[in-house]
């Protein structure tokens, strides 16, 4: 009899535990909901809502059989190999580091009760010991790790298809439903990113196959301008494993004359960066990777945190972000960009705000890519963005969202404002103002902060580092 735990790989699909599991016999498939180890890594908000409709896919993928639980893992799988007579336990690996230091412990345990545990890579094209240097470090900076570590490495597992035939071990009078997580929220703020997603694995296949069909052909440029359809969305897909990066991956060769596929996946090899950091430098959520960042003078709390988490800076391509983010639990990536940068450089706020904000709002808060890239714009992690790089969120705006037809289909209030005046209302006349319908500091806010005089304390701030090594 064998146990298959699902995890990060909610897709019947290229899931080589499942497929390993399958060929052995009768399978008990099974989810556990495990807010205890994870700590302040337990899942956010709009994380959750995904997990609630993408278990309910995963269970209808399997004819109704899967089983959740929630609570002690150890404890659920000693159970459960007791009673149903259970001789292996598979599971796909994750990376995260409490999930790490979990796993070597339950499998010690079954280990030492008889219990056989196989354990497979699911969630990655390169295992993060395949893509050392040569002295075998860990790199740090990204096109080195991808140009060297990664295609320089064995080639990424060939996808597999789903199992021919799945045959179940007969626990009906111990049902446990997805409902009994509770995942959702009380109140219906969820319902705008439920329409907004098709949480399934035919929708990851359907997103995939619309980036290339419709994204694709500009992606290098388009992928910068929030208001064009030229990323691929699949973000979300990969985190909860409704589809693998291998099938992305390999799907990408097979139309390599559609367009910038190079750079498409660059962007697959940053998320194994990402994944390579946190697993050698497990402190990356918590501790700046460069410690003289640690004496750096950032803020913690106050109103201008608020303002920024609800979109409200005066700034309005900032704005639009934020109010996408909570809209959708999704951001456009220049955007997260543009947004990162205001808050750890104009308002001195320290990154570890903004990332707990985005874990709890993005249905694709992923531990390595959040913290990676939230330590990246904050100048302080693995081949960050040099702390003087500053983002005008006016040029931001003007440059990359011209047309202002993402702005105005977030921040709504300004939609009648002229083009030359979207990104700095308060520099329109009265009667332009008058005739759009604001009232600056009533209908939209004043900026919180001035730009130029931001800027130039964030700059005093950093000279105070340099002499740090």
């Amino acid at each position: 009899m064998n146990l298959i735990w699902f995890r990060q790989d909610l897709r019947i699909k290229d899931n080589h535990a499942l497929i390993e599991a399958a060929k052995q016999g009768d399978i008990l498939p099974i989810y556990i909901l495990d807010d205890n180890n994870a700590g302040e890594n337990k899942l956010g908000a709009a994380s959750r809502v995904w997990l609630h409709h993408a278990l309910h896919d995963l269970n209808q993928s399997l004819d109704g059989h899967l089983q959740c639980y929630q609570g002690q893992p150890t404890t659920i799988l000693q159970q459960l190999c007791q009673d149903k007579a259970i001789t292996t336990v598979y599971w796909n690996r994750c990376y995260e580091p409490w999930r790490i230091d979990r796993d070597k412990k339950i499998k010690q345990t079954l280990l030492n009760q008889g219990i056989s545990v196989k354990s497979f890579n699911a969630s990655l094209l390169w295992e993060p010991w395949q893509t050392l240097k040569k002295d075998n470090t860990p790199y740090k900076v990204f096109t080195p790790f991808y140009r060297r570590g990664c295609l320089n490495a064995i080639e990424p597992r060939i996808p597999s298809e789903e199992p021919k035939q799945l045959t179940f071990i007969d626990n009906k009078q111990h049902k446990k439903a997805i409902e009994n997580l509770n995942l959702l929220p009380k109140t219906c703020w969820h319902t705008k990113i439920e329409q907004q997603w098709d949480i399934s694995q035919k929708g990851a296949e359907n997103a995939l196959i619309t980036f290339f069909e419709q994204g694709v052909q500009a992606y290098k440029a388009g992928r910068n301008f929030p208001g064009q359809q030229n990323t691929s969305r699949l973000s979300p897909y990969l985190h909860f494993g409704q589809i693998s990066p291998n099938q992305v991956w390999y799907q990408s060769y097979n139309r390599e004359q559609t367009g910038d596929l190079d750079t498409f996946r660059s962007e697959l090899g940053w998320r194994e960066f990402s994944y390579s950091l946190l697993y050698h430098f497990p402190q990356l959520p918590i501790q700046n990777l460069q410690v003289k960042f640690d004496r750096f003078p950032w803020q913690w709390g106050g109103d201008k945190l608020t303002a920024w988490q609800q979109g409200k800076t005066g700034y309005p391509i900032i704005d639009a972000g934020m109010r996408e983010l909570w809209q959708t639990g999704f951001m456009h990536n220049r955007v997260r960009m543009i947004v990162g940068s205001f808050l750890v450089k104009n308002l001195l706020l320290h990154w570890q705000q903004g990332e707990a904000w985005f874990w709890d709002c993005l249905v694709d808060a992923d531990l390595a890519s959040n913290s990676a890239s939230w330590q990246w714009i904050a100048g302080c992690g693995a081949d960050a963005a040099p702390y003087f790089r500053i983002f005008n969120p006016v040029t931001q705006g003007e440059k990359f969202d011209k047309e202002g037809e993402y702005t105005r289909r977030y921040v709504p209030e300004l939609k009648e404002l002229p083009d030359k005046y979207l990104f700095k209302p308060w520099e329109a006349p009265e009667a332009v103002l008058e005739q759009a319908g604001i009232k600056l500091g009533e209908s939209y806010p004043m900026p919180i902060v001035d730009l130029r005089e931001s800027r130039e304390q964030a700059l005093e701030a950093f000279k105070t580092l340099k002499a740090i090594q």
